[in-house]
């Protein structure tokens, strides 16, 4: 099985490359699930078909679903909801609003590792794309399982025995399902967990970053990709949604546009390479239908198998000795040129000639004064002294 995950800024078309990507594996002959976790759902105006909370089929082989979270909650996780709204009522909460607080922050985000670990065990689709929220929520879920884990394993070990031991004796004085609850959140973080390895094995889970050629989307797109190759995520490609065709810029009211994203193609370029650049044009519409999802997958892979993994190796790693935190970055192109290397904020500048290269680091950076760095083809390795803090 395969696992393809889209994210990017807010508004860059993540749900039209995603559903674009299934249309076009599932014409390839793949049983495809396109899922949207994003909460303001848009992914069954982009299949132009009403879709709900369970698989529902769109055209042979493309299969879609949106999530709801209340929905999974009353189907997967009756008990802990019921212990939820008990609480809620015994400290006088209002019905309404009880109902809503019963889903847990970050439950949407749960909910969809969830479904997504239920499809891996059952092996009924050849390949799940998803159709994430904004590059922020992404990083949330793909760091979901190990701040929950922590919180069930670390934070309460006394109250998890307590629970054990008299959870069934509270249930049958109360009826708040104590004990049953409290064994359906911790399968829920067990199950997060498992699903979060598996998204860290590239031949399995690719991600895959949707921009425009627009400079505040590169940098979200840049920060985002630090971050998950911080957390070990495999980036297989960057997509580039909405470039505007050549023209004679002196008739268009669009002529500063068409010029400035000429340079932002190429900063994109630069960026992210050696990562595969796909490019994808403006359809001068709304984007609704199979009809005009097909001809947006043609135009991005080309004769490509959009389930391929394109690209499989870490370009960034972050190793921590006594004394040192080093961040190594793989820049083959470094090879025998002069250049310097600068940090400001969060972001590390590497001056080559007259190109500049960005690129964000952790912010922990922020704490620790960069001391040195140096060139090992293809890696260039920047240092930060512990004993360096900042004041």
């Amino acid at each position: 099985m395969r696992i393809i995950l889209f994210t990017g800024k807010g508004g860059t078309g993540k749900t039209t490359i995603a559903a674009a990507t299934a249309y076009k594996a599932a014409r390839e002959g793949y049983k495809t699930l396109v899922i949207s976790t994003d909460p303001a759902h848009s992914l069954s105006d982009a299949v132009n078909q009403p879709l709900g909370a369970e698989p529902t089929l769109i055209t042979e082989n493309l299969y879609g679903q949106e999530l709801d979270v209340y929905y999974s909650m009353k189907k997967y996780w009756g008990n802990m909801r019921s212990l939820m709204l008990q609480v809620f009522r015994w400290q006088k909460v209002d019905n309404i609003l009880a109902e809503e607080l019963s889903a847990l922050p970050g439950m949407e985000e749960a909910s969809a590792f969830l479904w997504i670990e239920k499809y891996y065990e059952e092996k009924e689709y050849d390949i799940i794309i998803i159709d994430s929220a904004p590059t922020g929520e992404t990083l949330t879920l793909l760091t979901l399982p190990q701040v929950t884990k922590w919180w069930v394993t670390k934070a309460f070990p006394f109250q998890r025995t307590a629970i054990k031991t008299l959870g069934s004796v509270i249930r049958n004085v109360t009826g708040a399902p104590v004990d049953h609850g409290f064994e359906e959140l911790e399968n829920m973080f067990d199950k997060l967990e498992k699903v979060q390895k598996i998204f860290s094995k590239p031949e399995i889970c690719s991600i895959r970053l949707v921009t425009n050629p627009e400079r505040m989307v590169i940098q979200e797109a840049k920060r985002a990709y630090t971050y998950l190759q911080l957390y070990g995520y495999n980036v297989d490609a960057v997509v580039v949604n909405r470039i505007l065709p050549e023209m004679d810029v002196d008739k268009t009211p669009f002529a500063k546009y068409i010029t400035t994203q000429k340079k932002y193609l190429k900063e994109i370029t630069d960026t992210f390479q050696p990562l595969p650049i796909f490019k994808v044009p403006h359809q001068g519409e709304e984007v609704f239908g199979l009809d005009l999802l097909k001809e947006i997958g043609e135009k991005a892979y080309d004769e490509k198998d959009p389930t391929e993994v394109f690209f499989q190796e870490s370009p960034f790693k972050v190793e921590e000795t006594k004394y040192y935190y080093f961040v190594k970055i793989r820049l083959p192109l470094l090879d025998d040129k002069e250049f310097k290397v600068n940090k400001i904020g969060d972001e590390l500048i590497i001056q080559l000639a007259n190109q500049r290269k960005n690129m964000f680091l952790p912010k922990f950076t922020n704490f620790y004064e960069m001391e040195d760095y140096k060139y090992d083809n293809p890696w260039l390795i920047v240092s930060f002294s512990k004993n360096s803090k900042k004041s």
